[in-house]
């Protein structure tokens, strides 16, 4: 009956949701990879926070809850969900503001900087202050109720914005991209030249895939390596609700920037055809990358570099810069495969891949009520974690979208949504 309903639901949402998306679907000047890899991004941000409930590692605070892992921590876990949410840790957030900045310099050429930024902070900064502040308010309900057994609304808004101070949740990736657009767009007429000329000189490294990933290596091991050194490989920061990664914002800005420049040029048929090399290797990059993950988790696992470091025949830092050269490889090679894989294997459009990319954005807003919620109401039942995190997945990605398309329909929200 629970599978019935499910496929209900899903063709419910099919209806009302591929019908919109489908009346815009030919007004876009964008390929359909893009979009798609933008989507299936998305989904793999649901995957990952309905995850986190059930890996080995998670932690709860009850003193202050958001110095948990995650706002509700499960009695059942399992270590294959510390694989999952580790490989895609490593590289998701790092695409995600690849695609970010990979239109803007069309868009600020056809809207002007100042046009540009105010229809971006429509797009971003107001959805992330004022819808993404409520809808963090409704997410963390549950983890107070852990925390303290209370169902008070009053002590617990108090608690959000005062020990808490007010959890920003997944929404933070929305602010800081709004700050890179924001700030690029201030410094484009003083640096478009630049921009070009640097475009102009990667798509000549098409069809030299080694050199691309070298790039691509070292762009990701100077700007995040050092830092995650000095400060720690996982530093927060920031002020309420501004809250951002320390220890990685260098290197998001440099993969804004890389996609920037890229986007500069005529990506499909220069660096990004289907013909170059960078992009025909995929199945190279990815082999690479699970090959470079296996060895950061045997490692994990196993204390290689430690026992090294125990035997005195590595220092220390010398083993730590080991572990996050692999690490910066392992991104590197895992964008370009994703990359490479949905430009070579997911040019193509239907309904349903029309409808994921027009409600994208809203499922990203709005799933993290539905995760965090689904592993309240699963927390007390007798099954594996692995079952928990494939129905609070399913069932948090069908109600997103669904909620996403009913809300699109509204004129304000389907224009700046």
């Amino acid at each position: 009956m629970q599978m019935q309903d499910s496929a209900v639901t899903f063709y419910g949402l099919y209806r009302l949701t591929g019908r919109q998306s489908a009346m815009t679907a030919n007004n876009t000047n964008r390929d359909h990879w893009v979009d798609n890899l933008r989507s299936a991004i998305t989904l793999l941000v649901v995957a990952h926070h309905a995850s986190l409930s059930y890996t080995s590692f998670a932690s709860f605070n009850k003193d202050a809850y958001i110095l948990s892992t995650h706002p509700v921590v499960d009695p059942h876990r399992w270590v294959g969900m510390d694989i999952f949410e580790n490989y895609n840790d490593i590289f998701f957030m790092f695409l995600m503001f690849f695609i970010g900045g990979l239109f803007l310099v069309k868009s600020v050429q056809k809207k002007g900087g100042w046009q540009f930024t105010k229809d971006r902070f429509s797009r971003l900064f107001i959805p992330f202050l004022f819808p993404g502040t409520v809808l963090m308010l409704i997410a963390y309900f549950p983890a107070w109720i852990i925390a303290k057994n209370n169902t008070n609304i009053e002590a617990y808004v108090k608690d959000f914005f005062t020990i808490e101070a007010w959890p920003v949740g997944p929404p933070w990736f929305i602010w800081v991209l709004f700050a890179f657009n924001a700030l690029f767009a201030f410094v484009y007429p003083l640096a478009k030249n630049n921009i070009a000329r640097a475009g102009m000189r990667l798509d000549t490294l098409q069809n030299k895939p080694f050199l691309f990933f070298m790039l691509l290596l070292l762009v990701t091991w100077i700007l995040y390596v050092p830092v995650a050194f000095n400060i720690g490989a996982g530093t927060w920061t920031g002020w309420g609700p501004f809250d951002f990664q320390l220890s990685r914002i260098l290197a998001y800005a440099g993969y804004f920037l890389l996609g920037v420049i890229i986007g500069a040029t005529e990506f499909n048929k220069g660096i990004f055809n289907v013909q170059a090399a960078v992009i025909g290797r995929w199945k190279s990059w990815l082999a690479l990358s699970l090959l470079l993950y296996a060895l950061i988790t045997l490692n994990t696992t196993c204390g290689w570099l430690r026992a090294l470091v125990m035997e005195n025949r590595l220092h220390a830092n010398t083993a730590w810069l080991i572990y996050y050269t692999v690490y910066a490889a392992s991104c590197a090679a895992s964008c370009l495969a994703f990359i490479g894989l949905f430009r070579t294997k997911a040019n193509t459009t239907n309904s349903w891949w029309r409808s994921l990319s027009a409600n994208a954005y809203l499922i990203y807003l709005l799933h993290y009520v539905f995760v965090v919620w689904m592993q309240f109401g699963l927390m007390e039942w007798a099954i594996a974690a692995w079952l928990k995190f494939i129905i609070v997945f399913f069932v948090s990605v069908t109600l997103s979208w669904f909620t996403a398309g009913c809300l699109r329909k509204i004129p304000v929200i389907r224009r700046y949504l």
